[in-house]
């Protein structure tokens, strides 16, 4: 993912040429452009990697005489080499933050304003102290971060695709009786199983939105709150109460969305697997290859439009001018793209998968002892419920809807 969203890229390098002639509008385009070719060549990796286990199950007789469905397992253990990178993941996505947030401690502590700071630093600690070095080291390990979150956020989704694959598979295996009956219905062919498939991707797209809604609506409030009440211009520092005041708005927003979201995922899980268990069985596998797909792209066009305003900053050393903040749009729109909305598929997919497991054996018992009637009512029941907290989540979401 270096590729498409390191200083060095040219993805990130086409977004900063693209914003000086093109401003805010160029640059988002171009991000939008590396995140669909990020999407494009990460498939492509996956699917080789699927592939390559799939042949080698196919050509190993002695896997075919242990088990039903050998390139599944395999598939599997894809998914465990994915999760072997764990502790190499969790390290490489956690200097992202550190960077990040070394570089704001050193803003916000205003140390430079201090009168005579370097003359008491040398007298008291010996100290020969450069801020303005100081703060370009930081600012270029600063993208060295975001560099090293976009590398973990796609090992992370791929984990829970490569995952879902195999967790689907023990789904179908419970349905067809070890795959001894009703196989003619993992078609599309059959008319629920291909209308799961549209719908998994359907409930994608509300995902990112509703996520991405309540970073607008809450980002909205705490600017609303800091124009107000903080004056933004000067040195005087804001008071400990008023910062305390936009941390709580932030918070608030984003427990509203969280709140939201998790019901309408659950509710759905349910009300789709008392639909149909071929139904669910599609919209399982949609759910899984959409949000791939969606995730990587809004991830990789988040770090390019990232890298492309520290490239302004750091290399060009053009900050306070037009194309810093043209670079300065772009890395707002990406922020939610990449911290927000495409981490956030990785447990969505792996709850569905896993609940959705659950939840069809529930379905499937129920249904087998008080009949189809009893399984479609709690269905609608549960999508009603569902849409109602859809309808919160981007309605009752917006400034100045019902929940503000």
């Amino acid at each position: 993912m270096k590729i498409f969203t390191s200083v060095e890229s040219g993805h990130v390098h086409e977004v900063v040429t693209s914003s000086k002639e093109g401003g805010a509008s160029l640059n988002i385009l171009s991000g939008l452009v590396a995140g669909n070719f990020s999407a494009f060549w990460l498939g492509l990796v996956i699917v080789s990697l699927m592939s390559i286990a799939y042949l080698f199950s196919a050509s190993s007789t002695a896997m075919a005489d242990l088990m039903l469905a050998p390139a599944v397992f395999a598939f599997g253990l894809v998914a465990f080499g994915f999760l072997g990178m764990g502790p190499v993941t969790i390290a490489v996505d956690s200097y992202g933050p550190v960077t990040d947030n070394a570089q704001s401690v050193f803003e916000l502590s205003v140390i430079e304003g201090i009168p005579n700071i370097k003359q008491e630093l040398k007298r008291d600690f010996g100290l020969d102290v450069r801020f303005d070095e100081a703060k370009a080291l930081l600012e270029e390990n600063d993208g060295a971060g975001n560099t090293f979150k976009a590398t973990a956020k796609p090992v992370l989704i791929g984990t829970a695709v490569v995952g879902a694959t195999t967790m689907i598979f023990s789904t179908i295996m419970a349905l067809t009786a070890g795959l001894t009956q009703n196989l003619d219905k993992l078609s599309v062919l059959h008319a629920p199983f291909l209308l799961g498939l549209v719908t998994g991707g359907a409930v994608i797209y509300w995902f990112t939105g509703a996520s991405t809604q309540a970073v607008t609506t809450g980002a909205y409030r705490a600017v609303e709150f800091i124009k107000a009440n903080i004056k933004l211009e000067g040195v005087e520092k804001a008071s400990v109460a008023d910062s305390k005041k936009v941390v709580e708005i932030c918070t608030q927003y984003a427990q509203k969305g969280m709140f939201n979201i998790f019901l309408t995922v659950f509710f759905i899980t349910l009300a789709f697997a008392f639909v149909e268990s071929y139904f669910f069985i599609g919209y399982l596998i949609s759910i899984a290859i959409v949000g791939l797909y969606q995730a990587v792209f809004m991830a990789n066009a988040g770090g390019a439009w990232d890298n492309a305003k520290k490239i302004v900053e750091t290399t060009m050393k053009m900050k306070n001018t037009p194309l810093h903040a043209a670079t300065v749009v772009g890395d707002t729109v990406g922020d939610p793209f990449k911290d927000t909305s495409s981490v956030a598929l990785n447990p969505i997919i792996k709850f569905t998968t896993l609940f959705g497991l659950l939840a069809v054996e529930l379905a499937v018992s129920l249904t087998a002892s008080q009949g189809t009637g009893v399984a479609h009512t709690l269905a609608a029941v549960f999508l009603a419920v569902a849409l109602f907290f859809v309808y919160r989540s981007f309605y009752g979401m917006r400034i100045g809807g019902a929940l503000d």
